[in-house]
């Protein structure tokens, strides 16, 4: 039993950083009020530590939890509350040591302290409905709502994609064909807010229905995933030159660096490509919007790529 609590929160933890997931660094708050991390707490107030706070960490981020309280079954019920049916628990651990009397060759006895680490189950606060109303408290803005940019809502409200707001991820959903984004009052700065869309936006154009852009992605984080990730990167980068946000470095974007780099090292006309396919994608989004005939500029961006496939 040891062996498998340790092998598979080892299993979690390794899981959780191939796929480029550094919980703590995201461009919105989650949990807490000024937008500083926050580690993940017990029913109590207590919080977690060591390892158990990286576990709930990447829970967090993968069930899109706001809340940092976590609790077991039972204290749930003690609270007079039950867990959403269907809702699955995350594990944490507990470390302690038993200890244990041993004959000694000569006859005597001798205590020994034996480490041992248990596994137990726990739900965030979101998966548990009849609490008292101060688990539910959800984090204050920590930007003003009033800050919003008019001209790249319009900008992105143009496009006509299904763009929905809430929970703690923000992704391009291919099944549903929707993007998905934190609450713009969640962000550190409305220009983290229009980065991180335009960079789901730019997946949202490699729909089959649009550009139908497929670099044979078989799975989470192969050489398929980083060059599309590269792609929606450089998009994001363009779309902001274009709308004239100048957004704070992504620090979450360096969990992809590695990954881009074998693509790279791997194929000399790998960065080409991948700019000429995020111009598309933003050519394509800009074609999206008003026609205004008096701006050459705007009316360029009407016309089809170089059929070099470089760009224009």
């Amino acid at each position: 039993m040891k062996q498998d609590v340790y092998q598979k929160v080892t299993d979690k933890i390794i899981a959780d950083l191939e796929k480029g997931e550094l919980s703590w660094l995201k461009p919105w708050n989650s949990g807490n009020a000024d937008g500083r991390i926050i580690k993940p707490l017990r029913h109590s107030g207590i919080p977690y530590n060591g390892i158990n706070i990286l576990m709930l960490w990447g829970a967090a981020i993968e069930g899109g939890f706001f809340s940092p309280y976590w609790m077991t079954f039972k204290q749930a019920k003690e609270l007079g509350a039950q867990v959403k049916k269907g809702e699955r628990g995350n594990l944490v651990v507990y470390a302690n040591t038993i200890t244990k009397t041993e004959e000694q060759d000569d006859g005597s006895e001798q205590e020994r302290s034996i480490p041992f680490m248990k596994g137990y189950t726990v739900f965030n606060v979101e998966q548990i409905e009849g609490l008292p109303d101060h688990y539910y408290t959800k984090p204050d803005p920590v930007i003003d709502p009033a800050s919003r940019i008019a001209h790249a809502d319009a900008f992105f409200a143009t496009t006509g994609a299904d763009i929905r707001h809430g929970g703690n991820s923000a992704h391009y959903a291919g099944g549903s064909d929707h993007v998905q984004m934190p609450v713009f009052e969640s962000f550190m700065s409305p220009e983290a807010y229009y980065a991180t869309l335009a960079h789901e936006l730019t997946h949202w154009t490699k729909h089959d229905t649009r550009l139908a852009r497929d670099f044979g992605r078989k799975k989470w984080g192969d050489e398929g995933y980083a060059r599309e990730e590269l792609v929606a990167e450089l998009g994001a980068a363009f779309l902001c030159a274009d709308l004239g946000l100048t957004p704070e470095p992504g620090e979450d974007h360096a969990a992809y660096i590695q990954s881009w780099l074998k693509v790279l090292k791997n194929d000399k006309r790998a960065i080409f490509a991948a700019a000429a396919h995020a111009q598309r994608a933003a050519d394509y989004l800009h074609g999206l919007q008003p026609l205004i005939e008096d701006d050459k500029e705007v009316a360029a961006y009407a016309k089809p790529p170089c059929p070099c496939g470089w760009g224009r």
